[in-house]
């Protein structure tokens, strides 16, 4: 994906004292007045128009099969308010080595990251590479805590900002659901500048520009296309350019970086895929056939459970001793100390476990 999360030389904490510089003194940017009043100007109509998933294939040039782009969004509730949640997954393969990045997002209602998981990993022959970053707004900070994993050697970096520098930020997540807003309103506004993280937490200028329509063949179908292109202005290396293709309902139908061999692709066209699936209310509380079903199957999970725990007794414990040290700090952020709770125990697990549970 666009956009990876921070990494490279790790060191203490750091945090930004002041508005005019960043860590290691380098100069804040700021985004534009134009995107940033783009973002303020989101209505919720709008965003209940951007609530629906997206599924595309990654091809070669040659158009071999080469791995799956899913991306979800949806209302949730989080930190005491209503949010947009994002989740969107990658899989594939780099010369034959299994790679993929999760990610996971809260947006408020105008497009403000208040939480932000990336994880992204590569199984290399012999030992596998691991990046996690988590962003989240705390006390008027952007906190974020990186941790790269490169076979048995861990590397951690923390780095925190102030809201208030960060106005028109653009994150992985924030990224997909703005191309989504703009693409329905089929116009990109002149001098979109935002910003966004680097590789080495400092930030950098991302601006939009309008391709225009164009077509596109999907599932064997020419339908029209509206074109974005989001350039990143990175200061150490030249810009680097992404192309996507919208329907008209803001469905992604291609993505693809500049130069790159690699194309995302819709492969059939959305009311193709819904086609034929009607939805049947059903009562199975009044159906004796599908009730019995129910009850049996609750049963033999029931036992199933029961039976798993007993010969794992140490799950009980676990979680008996988490539930008590959460008791006792009472914090206000839950998801936050969870995590920081059972990181330890990762260490403990082979790598494909945790790949395997960090998928969805």
């Amino acid at each position: 994906m666009a956009g990876a999360p921070p990494e490279g030389e790790f060191g203490a904490a750091a945090s930004v004292e002041s508005e005019g510089r960043g860590h290691g003194g380098q100069l804040l940017l700021k985004a534009s007045d134009e995107a940033v009043t783009f973002m303020s100007s989101v209505e919720p109509a709008e965003l209940l128009k951007c609530v629906f998933p997206d599924s595309l294939v990654t091809v070669s040039e040659s158009g071999r099969s080469l791995g799956r782009f899913s991306v979800t969004v949806e209302f949730a509730f989080r930190f005491q308010q209503t949010c947009v949640l994002l989740h969107a997954q990658s899989q594939g393969a780099i010369d034959n080595s299994p790679c993929g990045t999760t990610v996971t997002a809260y947006l408020t209602t105008n497009l403000e990251l208040l939480e932000e998981d990336y994880y992204e990993y590569v199984k290399l022959e012999g030992h596998s590479l691991e990046k996690r970053c988590h962003m989240v707004q705390c006390d008027g900070q952007m906190v974020i805590d990186n941790v790269t994993t490169v076979g048995e050697e861990v590397t951690k970096k923390s780095v925190s900002y102030p809201m208030s520098v960060l106005e028109g930020l653009v994150t992985e997540g924030s990224l997909l659901v703005l191309m989504r807003l703009v693409a329905l309103r089929r116009k990109v506004p002149e001098n979109m500048t935002f910003i966004s993280f680097d590789q080495g937490f400092d930030m950098f200028h991302s601006t939009f520009s309008e391709l225009g329509v164009t077509q596109m063949d999907v599932g064997g179908e020419t339908v029209e296309v509206y074109g974005i292109e989001r350039a990143v202005h990175s200061v150490e290396d030249r810009p680097t350019a992404w192309h996507f293709h919208f329907l008209d309902d803001g469905h992604l139908a291609s993505r693809q970086q500049v130069a790159s061999p690699v194309t995302m692709r819709l492969l059939q066209m959305p009311s193709q895929q819904e086609k034929g699936f009607e939805k049947i209310p059903l009562d199975w509380e009044a159906d004796m056939q599908m009730r019995s079903k129910f009850l049996d199957r609750k049963e033999e999970l029931k036992a199933d459970n029961a039976s798993y725990l007993r010969k794992h007794p140490e799950v009980r414990a676990l979680i008996s001793d988490f539930l008590q040290f959460l008791l006792l700090r009472k914090p206000d952020d839950v998801f936050r100390f969870a995590r920081d709770y059972f990181l330890p125990f990762a260490s403990h697990c082979p790598p494909e476990s945790n790949l395997k549970s960090s998928s969805l």
